[in-house]
């Protein structure tokens, strides 16, 4: 009876419908933690090179200078700018070729951040629903047992209510994480969007400033 309960005998026992479903779940495990993990990782190296680019931005030193070492999303707006002036030349609508670079960069920056986060929905919304069915497929085949027995003896559905147990527990398994995480990224997202809308700013006021001097 033990034996019929433990998960490795469920995955012996399990038939096509259970297989796939444990299948979807373990697809949807995978992604999530992959993304999990991976994002986590880009965040923060994003927020480090973010500070460290801030505080030579804030140095008395030229824009261009603060060009020569790309790679995170403060210094691409920069790079941005510096070629919107260039557009501009010593036209009088600087401000608006500056402003649409700036927000397009901007935009850019932001579906590059969002990029992945609908693998985190798509487990945290269906993962529970698949456990689910493979919960209701578990409770069928304990009626069925009981209806080819005739009688509804522990022995008899031990194997598959604790099919349907497994199956509930790695729907919540898969769902949980995601949820969190992907609560946890839109947050950092919209943090972000504030700090990068903040730099825009300080960095239109210089130009602007630098631009009507020229």
């Amino acid at each position: 009876m033990d034996q019929g309960l433990g998960f490795a005998h469920f995955l012996v026992q399990a038939d096509g419908v259970g297989k796939t479903v444990l299948v979807l779940l373990l697809l949807l495990s995978v992604a999530s933690w992959s993304l999990i993990v991976t994002r986590s990782i880009e965040n923060g190296l994003a927020k480090r090179r973010a500070a460290a680019f801030e505080a030579r931005f804030r140095a008395p030193q030229t824009l261009d200078e603060r060009t020569a070492e790309a790679g995170n999303a403060f210094s691409a707006l920069v790079i941005e700018a510096l070629d919107a002036r260039r557009m501009a030349g010593g036209h009088a609508d600087f401000g608006e070729v500056l402003t649409r670079s700036l927000n397009n960069a901007i935009d850019r920056e932001m579906m590059r951040a969002e990029h992945g986060l609908t693998i985190l929905a798509t487990a945290g919304s269906a993962a529970p629903y698949i456990g689910l069915f493979g919960t209701v497929w578990g409770i069928y085949h304990a009626l069925a047992q009981i209806g080819r027995s005739g009688q509804g003896t522990l022995d008899k559905v031990a194997g598959p209510v604790g099919e349907a147990l497994i199956m509930t527990a790695l729907g919540l398994a898969v769902a949980i994480p995601a949820v969190l995480a992907y609560n946890a990224f839109q947050r950092h997202n919209r943090l972000w969007l504030n700090r990068l809308e903040s730099f825009v700013h300080q960095l239109y006021l210089r130009l602007t400033v630098t631009h009507g001097r020229g």
